[in-house]
């Protein structure tokens, strides 16, 4: 979610919204707090390193082995999505996540193919998808098998439409080892102008 919580509201609307679960943020890199993460006892969740654009942690399931997951929240800009995917590819580097099971999640601001954009007139591969379709090559990370709509983005303006994939759930092969009946569904948007993405691990 697009949370814009400030650090010193995040205790009391999480006492009042999730009594009793963990939660973590990055409002040590935004004070927006554009992430917040949260779990129940039952799964055990290490952080390993957070940025504007990420929050990324180690998590272990009852009775599962454990896996990454780097929760995503890009910039509209496309010169800090840059640097996020040399981020990303920095943090596959550091923490050896090729050879682990990892997950990427998130609003991503950013399409890999002209087919994900809903006007016809956008029919062409542009530097930015093809830079984000190499960055996802590099890490050997692909979307994890999804049904619901293609496009999970919309402007919302019934006179000049536009829709695009700016949503994914991005995965490796340890994950499909570990999870092979994974599946992940993006729902009807309610409030926001992004389709929320629900993922069933089915272990």
């Amino acid at each position: 979610l697009e949370t814009h919580i400030k650090d010193h509201n995040l205790n009391y609307l999480m006492n009042k919204v999730c009594r009793g679960w963990n939660f973590a943020s990055n409002h040590l890199s935004d004070e927006d707090g554009r992430i917040v993460m949260i779990w129940k006892d039952s799964v055990s969740v290490k952080l390993l390193s957070q940025s504007r654009q990420t929050l990324t942690c180690e998590i272990k399931l009852p009775g599962s082995s454990l896996f990454v997951y780097t929760a995503i929240y890009a910039s509209n800009e496309s010169v800090e999505r840059t640097d996020l995917w040399i981020e990303l590819l920095n943090l596959c580097q550091s923490y050896a996540l090729s050879t682990v099971p990892w997950m990427i999640g998130g609003d991503l601001n950013q399409i890999t193919h002209y087919d994900e954009h809903s006007l016809a007139s956008v029919d062409s591969f542009s530097s930015r998808m093809i830079e984000l379709k190499d960055c996802l090559l590099q890490m050997g990370l692909f979307d994890m098998r999804f049904q619901g709509p293609l496009f999970t983005w919309t402007n919302r303006q019934p006179d000049d439409p536009i829709a695009k994939k700016l949503d994914r759930l991005l995965i490796n092969n340890p994950v499909l080892n570990l999870f092979p009946n994974c599946t992940s569904f993006f729902l009807p948007a309610l409030f926001s102008d992004h389709s929320p993405c629900l993922t069933d691990l089915s272990y």
